[in-house]
């Protein structure tokens, strides 16, 4: 027995009407997925937010980070409470901020050390510094000082790499610590010079200080910040910055290209980033916080006076730096042979 045609348009509008359930579904899900994420950036924040920095209080890193917090505080209306975690070269605060909820509250403020320079020193590092982090915007950049104690007799850097040249496996310089910027900056001023210092590793800033001024080490690669006062006063010299170009606040400062070392450039930069996955919208609020709040004249200014240049970008501009950092120190890691595993 046969159906005529027209018959059998049932079982496929049947099938047609089972298949729509689940379009309907599929269509229901994506909105659901994308509502929430709407309606968190809609709403955010309506809770202060913390913002974890991977150096203990009282550091340049830590002073930065206060400021900020409270100009981006008053820009999304909430408390920004900064939370100082300092240790193993930030690698326990980047675990704690990776592993935070990604709903914007948690904020990480990352550094060239800890997205770029860490991955290359430690064999077994326990986060991804691209896939745990949803960058938001740089924030400060920081170039480094060449400075020597007064009891060096160099006066400018052609003068120094011919003392070191002279005197070779004998000048020191101190770091904040073996693997830290300052200790990657010495390495590769021997490098370019064609010099060998020796190098002193510190725990931090302060204690190295002291030594600079007391001449138990010759000289560091450090921030403004904390010799602004001793270069002033004339109980340290600064011979030359290590950006591509001069500071602002020291205009009479050469950089080290300037001063013989061409292709030297070390600006260590500093940023908000959030947990991966953290909504866009969310994302895109903050930036745009911490843009307002990186212009705010009276911040600029507190920041240019201490060597530090205030900044902003897009998370994709903020990416891409980190993306584009990170075979870069690598390959100066690898010339310096620092490792801390």
């Amino acid at each position: 027995m046969t159906f005529p045609q027209n018959l059998a348009a049932p079982a496929s509008a049947a099938a047609s009407i089972g298949r729509r359930p689940l379009l309907l579904a599929l269509a229901a899900a994506a909105l659901y997925a994308a509502v929430p994420s709407l309606a968190r950036a809609e709403g955010f924040p309506d809770k202060p937010l913390r913002l974890v920095v991977p150096f203990p209080a009282g550091g340049a890193a830590d002073m930065m980070a206060r400021g900020m917090a409270q100009r981006l505080g008053s820009e999304l209306g909430q408390q920004v409470v900064v939370e100082n975690r300092g240790g193993a070269g930030g690698v326990t605060a980047a675990e704690l901020v990776a592993r935070a909820p990604a709903d914007g509250y948690t904020l990480f403020f990352a550094t060239m050390g800890t997205q770029a320079i860490n991955p290359a020193l430690y064999a077994k590092l326990r986060y991804d510094p691209v896939k745990d982090f949803a960058p938001v915007a740089l924030t400060h950049t920081t170039p480094r000082v060449l400075v020597v104690g007064a009891a060096v007799p160099a006066r400018t850097v052609k003068e120094l790499i011919a003392l070191a040249k002279s005197k070779p496996g004998v000048l020191t310089y101190g770091s904040a610590g073996n693997g830290s910027s300052s200790h990657l900056s010495g390495a590769l001023f021997d490098d370019l010079a064609g010099v060998k210092m020796v190098h002193v590793p510190y725990k931090g800033s302060a204690p190295l200080l002291t030594d600079v001024l007391a001449g138990r080490v010759d000289m560091t690669f450090d921030s403004y910040t904390v010799y602004e006062e001793q270069i002033r006063s004339g109980r340290a010299r600064a011979l030359a910055v290590t950006s591509r170009t001069r500071l602002s606040s020291l205009p009479d400062i050469p950089t080290l290209a300037e001063s013989g070392l061409a292709g030297y450039d070390v600006s260590n930069w500093l940023g908000v980033m959030a947990p991966a996955g953290t909504p866009k919208g969310v994302i895109d609020r903050l930036n745009a916080a911490l843009v307002r709040a990186m212009a705010t004249p009276e911040l600029r200014k507190q920041l240019t006076q201490l060597g530090i240049e205030p900044t902003s970008s897009s998370p994709e501009e903020f990416a891409q730096l980190v993306r584009s950092e990170i075979p870069k120190w690598r390959s100066i890691v690898k010339q310096s042979g620092a490792t801390v595993d």
